[in-house]
C-alpha cells in the first residue's frame, strides 16, 4: 500500500516544503524525501518542481492533492467518529469565517457543549471561506452570500442590513440615515473583490446610476475601520458588526433595503460527520 507515501506527498504538498512536513509527521528529513521519491520513481513522474528550497507542485501533483486531501479528511472523519461514540472526548474542529462575531457566539456554544474538541478558525471574505471547505482545509464556514454549488450544503443562519459609517469629521456623521444617492462621488473605503458587503453596496449603485470614488482597497475589517477612523472615506457594514466608537457613527440607508444574509456551509459528502452535525446543531440552537 501507499499509505505513508501518500502521507508525506500530501505534508510537502501542503506545508509547501519538506521541512516543515517532516517537522508536522515527526519524522527525519531524508525519511521522508525518500518517500516522496519513491513514489515518483514508482510511477516515474514528476510531483515537485524544486527551486532551490522551494516546491511547488506540478499539475500531476496538484491533481494527487485533491485526492490525497480527500483521504486525509476521510482519516479524520473515520476518528472523530470513533470519538464521538465515546462522548467527543476529543477532536478537531476547522471552521472558515467571515468575522468574528457570529463565529464567537457559535464557537462559545459548542465549546460549553464540547469542550475537550480543539477549534480552529481562520477568518477572511465570503469566496476564500467557500474555497476552504472546497479544498478541505474547513470542516464548515460561516459565510455570506455566496454562488450556489451542487457540492456544497447550506443552511441560512441569518439577514442584515448594510450600513454606512462614517468619522466625527464627515458632513454625514450628524445625520440620522442617507438615501443612496447621498452617495454620489463619495469617497469609500472598499473591501477586496469576493467581499459580500463590497458586492451588495456595488449591485445597489449601479442600478442607480450612482457613482462612488473607491479610494482605497483592503483586505480586513480591521483596516477598514482605521481608514475610516482616520477620516479616508466612507465604509460599510452590517448592522450588527458595526461596535460602538467615540469617533465613528453608522448611519442606516433609508431608501434602500441592502441586505447580507449569513450562511452556515459544509461540503455534502461531509453532511454525515458527527462533529460537523453537532456543530450545526449547537451554532443553530444558540441564534
Amino acid at each position: 500500500m501507499l499509505k505513508s507515501e501518500l502521507r508525506s506527498f500530501h505534508a510537502v504538498a501542503t506545508f509547501r516544503g519538506f521541512s516543515a512536513a517532516a517537522r508536522e509527521l515527526n519524522i527525519t528529513q531524508p525519511t521522508l524525501s525518500t518517500q516522496v521519491k519513491d513514489l515518483e520513481s514508482r510511477y516515474n513522474i514528476q510531483l515537485f518542481n524544486r527551486v532551490g528550497r522551494e516546491v511547488h507542485l506540478t499539475n500531476a501533483g496538484e491533481e494527487l492533492l485533491a485526492i490525497t486531501s480527500r483521504l486525509h479528511q476521510a482519516e479524520i472523519d473515520a476518528e472523530t467518529l470513533l470519538e464521538s461514540f465515546r462522548g467527543f472526548h476529543a477532536g478537531r474542529l476547522s471552521i472558515a469565517a467571515v468575522g468574528p462575531f457570529h463565529a464567537t457566539d457559535m464557537i462559545v456554544a459548542f465549546k460549553s457543549k464540547y469542550p475537550a474538541i480543539d477549534i480552529e478558525v481562520w477568518f477572511g471574505n465570503s469566496q476564500r471561506c467557500f474555497d476552504r471547505i472546497l479544498s478541505y482545509d474547513a470542516d464548515v464556514a460561516i459565510l455570506a452570500e455566496v454562488q450556489s454549488d451542487p457540492r456544497v450544503t447550506t443552511q441560512l443562519y441569518s439577514t442584515h442590513q448594510v450600513v454606512a459609517f462614517v468619522n466625527s469629521d464627515h458632513p454625514f456623521y450628524h445625520k440620522e440615515s442617507i438615501s443612496i444617492a447621498d452617495l454620489h462621488r463619495q469617497r469609500v473605503v472598499r473591501r477586496e473583490v469576493g467581499s459580500t458587503t463590497r458586492l451588495a453596496i456595488e449591485t445597489e449603485t449601479e442600478k442607480r446610476g450612482v457613482v462612488l470614488d473607491p479610494i482605497l482597497e483592503l483586505g480586513s475589517r480591521e483596516a477598514i475601520w482605521k481608514a475610516v477612523e482616520q477620516g479616508i472615506g466612507i465604509g460599510f457594514v452590517a448592522d450588527f458588526e458595526f461596535v460602538s466608537h467615540p469617533n465613528l457613527r453608522a448611519i442606516p440607508l433609508r431608501d434602500v433595503k441592502v441586505e447580507t444574509r449569513y450562511y452556515l456551509a459544509h461540503l455534502k459528502e461531509r453532511g454525515d460527520s458527527r462533529l460537523v452535525q453537532s456543530f450545526f446543531k449547537t451554532a443553530l440552537e444558540a441564534k
